[in-house]
C-alpha cells in the first residue's frame, strides 16, 4: 500500500479498537494492514491459529482461536474479547464481522438448494448469520460505551444467483443484509451504526476458475477489485467520516450490480 493510500493515524487520544473475523487472508487480511496503519488495535477472531507470516506487531497476542461454526465457541470468544478489552476501559469502537463460507461440490462445483445436505446448511448460517449477531449482542455494552460501529460483510451474492457461490452462502448472505437492516434499527438508540458492506469479484486466492468472463461481460471498470479497496470501504464505515451512515449496504463490485 502506497503512503498517500493509508488512513492518516488516530489522533492523540484512547487508542481505538477493531475486533475482526476472518482476517487471516483476502479482505480480513488487508483491512488488518488498513487499521493498524491508522494507529487502531486489531483483535482476531479465527479458528486457525495466529499466522506466523502476519504483519502486524500485536498480531499474536491479539488474536482468539475460537470456531464460529460453534455456539459455545463464540460465545467462549466474546468472554474473552470483553476480558481483553477492560485494559481498554471496556471499549469497541469497532466490529467487523468477514468471516465466511461456502462449501463446494466436487471438482469445487457450486452447491444449488437441491444438493446442499441440511448440515451444510445449519454450518454456513451458523458462520455467516449467526456468529455476527451473537458477537454483536455479546458485546454491546462494549461498542455503545465507544459508540461504535459494526460492519457485516455481504456478498454480491446475496441479492442474484451467482455462478459460483452456493445457495447456502447466497442466502446467509442475503439474511445478513436485512440482520443489518435491523440492527440499525436496534443499536442505533445506543449510538452504534451498523451497515453492511457487499464485495463483488475480489482478486484473492479463492477465485473460482470463470471469474474472467464475469469480469468482461458484467463489470463495468473490467477489472477485479483489490482487497485493499474493501478494506479502506469498511474503514470509511468504522469512522467519523461515515457518521449518520446506518443501515446501509455499500457496493464495492466496479458497478457489477448496476
Amino acid at each position: 500500500m502506497a503512503p498517500s493510500d493509508r488512513p492518516r493515524p488516530a489522533s492523540a487520544g484512547p487508542r481505538r479498537t477493531l475486533l475482526l473475523t476472518g482476517a487471516s487472508r483476502g479482505i480480513g487480511h488487508a483491512t488488518v494492514q488498513v487499521f493498524s496503519a491508522a494507529g487502531w488495535r486489531v483483535l482476531t477472531v479465527s479458528r486457525q491459529p495466529f499466522p506466523e507470516q502476519c504483519p502486524w506487531e500485536m498480531g499474536p497476542e491479539d488474536h482468539i482461536q475460537a470456531d464460529l461454526a460453534s455456539p459455545e465457541d463464540t460465545l467462549r470468544a466474546v468472554a474473552e474479547v470483553r476480558r481483553r478489552l477492560e485494559p481498554e476501559g471496556g471499549r469497541l469502537e469497532a466490529l467487523v464481522n468477514n468471516a465466511g463460507i461456502s462449501p463446494k461440490g466436487p471438482g469445487g462445483s457450486r452447491l444449488g438448494s437441491i444438493e446442499t445436505t441440511l448440515d451444510d446448511w445449519k454450518w454456513v448460517f451458523q458462520v455467516n448469520f449467526f456468529a455476527p449477531i451473537m458477537l454483536a449482542r455479546g458485546l454491546v455494552e462494549e461498542l455503545t460505551r465507544a459508540r461504535g460501529s459494526v460492519v457485516n460483510v455481504t456478498s454480491i451474492a446475496g441479492s442474484r444467483v451467482h455462478p459460483f457461490a452456493g445457495a447456502a452462502y447466497a442466502t446467509s448472505k442475503a439474511a445478513l443484509m436485512a440482520l443489518t437492516r435491523e440492527m440499525a434499527h436496534d443499536f442505533g438508540p445506543l449510538g452504534v451504526r451498523v451497515n453492511a458492506l457487499s464485495p463483488g469479484e475480489i482478486d484473492t486466492s479463492i477465485l473460482s476458475p470463470g471469474t474472467e468472463r464475469i469480469v468482461q461481460e458484467q463489470i463495468p471498470m473490467r477489472r477485479l477489485g483489490k482487497p485493499a479497496e474493501v478494506a479502506k470501504a469498511i474503514y470509511f464505515l468504522c469512522t467519523e467520516a461515515s457518521s449518520y451512515v446506518n443501515g446501509a449496504e455499500i457496493h464495492v463490485n466496479g458497478g457489477q450490480h448496476v
